[in-house]
């Protein structure tokens, strides 16, 4: 068995774009992972998930978020201009 490193699952451009919104939020926040995850009712390593990309969230884990980070859900939305959106299906 080798010990090559793994290589990094990739990363949807949607799901790194609202990970760095949630990422940002908390910051301002001042909350840690831990902090927002117990606020959220979520699991430290799931928030860690959504602030890497890695997972992509449902509407429950977005309201959820936004409980947590006393945030409209739209906030967590805010980055996903028309635009942006365009650039993402093109």
């Amino acid at each position: 068995m080798s010990n090559d490193a793994m290589a990094p699952e990739p990363v949807a451009p949607e799901a790194q774009t609202f990970g760095e919104s949630v990422r940002r939020l908390r910051t301002d926040r001042g909350l840690t992972q831990e902090k927002l995850a117990q606020a959220a009712d979520l699991t430290t390593n799931y928030v860690s998930d959504i602030e890497r990309g890695r997972t992509m969230v449902s509407l429950n884990t977005i309201l959820k978020l936004s409980f947590g980070l006393e945030c409209a859900p739209a906030d967590l939305l805010s980055d996903f201009t028309q635009s942006a959106v365009r650039r993402l299906f093109k």
